[in-house]
């Protein structure tokens, strides 16, 4: 089965000569939830900006379910790879809920009953039908990045990558979203310095430090390795054992 992520010998360095990665090579399988986690300036969002062709002129090579990303399929790579940055505000800039939603089918050609659906489906999927009529910015921050999740759901992804879906979020909502994404059927890369809630989420985890994935398993083993922790500047809240919670729990 195609993976729906292949990531092989990237290296890239910025025009001022920063080289932010290294030579990253990971894998993720169709429907896996994996948690990208790493010390700031790691070079996780410049990773994140390779997945669907935001970022590009490096060596090695990205493929999204099977297709390299390129010019040629970039159009097919921005449908099927669906970010949803930290701050909702990035991402939703029109007067109601279900025109943000609307937006990215709509300028994909969808119209009619097939655009409404689409709508309703993704706004259904993250619990926010009842606000479709309501401006964004009268909504609380979880309601507004649950709306910036189904903006992207709406694209009907494969992969839906994740910066700090947690951030600034009360408990309530962190749960509520917690489940959301449990619930969804698409391949979740999660960017996190969240621990517990990348304990809670994904059963697997990936390390990128200095520009390289440094380690790659298992989320609780991962978390649970005082060493490798230390070593690439991770911290757990106080009192927290990774070895309480099983990893990925919940329903699949």
């Amino acid at each position: 089965m195609t993976a729906s992520l292949e990531v092989s010998g990237l290296a890239f360095a910025y025009p001022d000569g920063h080289q932010a990665l290294f030579g990253v090579d990971f894998r993720v399988e169709r429907g896996e939830r994996v948690a990208l986690l790493g010390p700031n300036g790691a070079g996780k969002t410049t990773l994140v900006l390779h997945l669907n062709g935001i970022l590009t002129g490096g060596t090695g090579s990205v493929r999204v379910a099977g297709l390299p990303v390129g010019k040629k399929n970039m159009a097919e790579i921005r449908r099927r790879v669906g970010i949803v940055f930290q701050d909702p505000d990035d991402q939703l800039f029109m007067p109601t809920v279900r025109e943000d939603v609307a937006f990215g089918p709509a300028a994909a050609g969808l119209t009619g009953a097939e655009l409404q659906a689409r709508v309703q489906r993704a706004l259904d999927q993250v619990g926010m039908a009842d606000f479709q009529d309501r401006p964004p910015h009268h909504l609380s921050f979880g309601q507004r990045r649950r709306v910036a999740v189904a903006t992207v759901l709406a694209m009907e992804p494969e992969i839906l990558v994740l910066d700090e879906p947690s951030s600034n979020l009360d408990p309530a909502s962190r749960r509520e979203l917690a489940d959301i994404l449990r619930s969804l059927d698409v391949t979740v890369l999660m960017v996190t310095h969240d621990l517990p809630y990348a304990l809670e989420l994904c059963p697997r985890s990936l390390i990128l430090s200095d520009g390289v994935i440094a380690a790659d398993g298992p989320t609780g083993d991962l978390l649970g390795d005082d060493a490798l922790m230390r070593a690439h500047r991770l911290e757990l809240p106080f009192g927290f054992d990774p070895r309480s919670v099983p990893a990925g729990s919940g329903p699949a």
